[in-house]
Formats: structure tokens, sequence, C-alpha cells
């Protein structure tokens, strides 16, 4: 069995912690798929799993890393075969199975789609489980009816990953984007991305009204409590608004007005395990979507030797965008 390296998580007695390992074949977990990993990426739950900071690792040992992209080198699934380019992202990994900061993963087939057509690994990763979340959460509005003639959508924590291809996303679709974010020094970089406006986030992070003035038609947020209750609040008559993350908390601290007085629709974006046809089709989009020029300016790209560090820092929000993980 040959070497690989890898980044393990151990808890025990002698506490929690994260760190480069060298591996075996035979130390990997079950699956009918093996993959040469040649690119990941750093998303903040990478960050959470790293640090300890949320007990978002289910299993110990543990290799961290919510997505990878790379080639495959073994497979008894029907849908794949060696040498053809592979992404997985969600489904447990990093948490319950071994994830992509890892040279080699192996794992269900089922967890798969083939590289789309129009992306190299590297953009599969610059867009990760993060932009593919961004996706399914315009494929919810899109569901809802929801048009640009009807308005702006805001956008919150719009310089993390998700917000930053949401923000990319909606604007390119025609949309008037309104982006929320507590770094006013990224103001060039969010209207680069297609942003007309900008918001600081104070103004919607703390307490308001059940009912306030109408402001956007939708909204796509990634941070919960207070401020999902502000964007509800704010949302016009039969406006959606897509949630999908709590950075800052999971409370909902609203009430019902919103929704029987202005009939906003409050949808619920969960990415880790959606449908195999979903999957492929929020794929799909991105690959015909999402202005690739954009994505590379939102995209940083590090050496694997740098991924523990940079996973670090994204919880102490030193991150922006997007940052690709060469594993190689």
């Amino acid at each position: 069995m040959s070497a690989f390296t890898a980044i393990r998580i151990d808890k025990d007695e002698a506490g929690y912690r994260a760190d480069y390992a060298q591996l075996a074949d035979g130390d990997l977990m079950e699956g009918d798929v093996d993959v040469a990993v040649t690119h990941s990426t750093v998303n903040y739950k990478d960050g959470l799993a790293v640090t300890g900071k949320a007990p978002v690792v289910r299993r110990f040992p543990m290799i961290p890393g919510v997505d990878f992209a790379g080639v495959v080198t073994r497979s008894s699934h029907l849908d794949f075969r060696p040498g053809e380019q592979v992404i997985a992202g969600g489904c447990g990994l990093g948490e319950q199975h071994y994830g992509g900061f890892s040279q080699r993963a192996r794992v269900s087939g089922d967890w798969l789609v083939h590289l789309p057509q129009g992306l190299t690994p590297e953009q599969a990763m610059a867009i990760g489980s993060a932009g593919y979340t961004a996706m399914l959460c315009v494929m919810a509005l899109e569901r809802q009816g929801l048009e640009p003639s009807r308005g702006p959508v805001v956008v919150t924590g719009a310089a993390g990953g998700v917000g930053s291809v949401a923000v990319a996303l909606l604007a390119a679709l025609g949309w008037r984007v309104v982006a929320s974010t507590g770094r006013p020094e990224e103001e060039a970089y969010l209207k680069d991305l297609g942003a007309s406006e900008i918001v600081d986030r104070a103004e919607l992070s703390t307490p308001g009204k059940p009912l306030q003035k109408q402001r956007f038609a939708g909204g796509v947020d990634t941070v919960g409590s207070v401020t999902l209750a502000n964007v509800l609040a704010q949302t016009s008559i039969d406006g959606v608004v897509a949630a999908c993350g709590n950075a800052q908390g999971m409370e909902l601290p609203t009430t019902v007005a919103p929704f029987i007085l202005r009939g906003v629709s409050l949808i619920g974006v969960e990415s880790v395990r959606p449908s195999l046809p979903l999957r492929r089709m929020g794929w799909e989009r991105l690959a015909r979507d999402l202005d690739k020029g954009l994505l590379a300016r939102m995209t940083e790209t590090a050496p694997f030797a740098q991924a523990l560090e940079r996973a670090r820092s994204i919880v102490a929000g030193k991150i922006r965008g997007r940052l690709v993980i060469e594993i190689g």
C-alpha cells in the first residue's frame, strides 16, 4: 500500500488537534470509487472542523474537507470509470466520512458527479459547496416565480464564499443586487461582482420591528438570526427569501407578520444531501451561468501545505470569496 498525505483531526485524552499525517490506502474508509484528489477548497465549515470551534466532526479520526475534485483511479460503481474527472461535496465529507484535504479519497459513487463540460477542476473547487449552495438559492427563488422585474434582491454575508457567488449569479441573471457586508473595504470587490448597492451589515443585524419598509423583492441569506428576521421584515408582498446559513446564529427572532400580512415565503436551502438530479442540475447551471472571469477574480489559490493555516484563518474572517487548495 502506497503512502499519501492528508490533514487528520484527532480527539483523545491529549485534546483536539489537526495536523498533516502520512496515511496508506488501507486507512481510507469504505466506498466503491477511489479518487486521486487534485483540488479542494476551504469552506467555513472546514475552518470550524479544523479549529474545533463547533461540533462539526462526528467521528475521530477525521480528514476534513467538504469538497474535492479529482480523477477516478478505481471504481466498481456503474456510473464511473478510471480516468474520469469527478467532483464531490457535502454528503458528510469532512464530518462523518474522510474528506478532501487529502491526496486520495474513497467514497460512494452516489456522492459524485462528473465534472461538467466547461469547468476545470480548479474552477469547480473555486465554486465548491459554497458556490453550489448559492446556485441552489438562486434556483429556489426561480422556482417561486421571482423575476428581476419585481425589484432588488439582498444578499447577506455578501463578501463570503456563498455570498460572493450569489451576488455574481444574480447580477448576471439581471437582478439589481443589494450586498450586505460588515467589511466596507470590500465595496469595490462586490461591485466588480455585480452588486448595485452596498449596505453595512449593522443595518440588518440589530433587532427591528416585525414589519418594516418594503425594500427587497427577495434575498439570499447566509447569516440567520436577527439579520434574517430583518430581511423578512423588509421583503415586499409575495417576496421570497432563500436561507442557507447561520453565521450570526441559529435562532430566528421573528413573527408571523411577514408571512401572513405580506405573503412572504421563506425557503430553506440544504446543500449537503440534495437529490442527485438537483445536484447535477445545479452544477450544469453553474457551468453555464457563472461568469468564469468573475469567478477568477473572487478566487485565490494556495498549495496544500497552507491548507491547515488557511482553514483556521477563515473562521477569523480573513478570507473573502473563494480559496482553492491545490492538492496535487
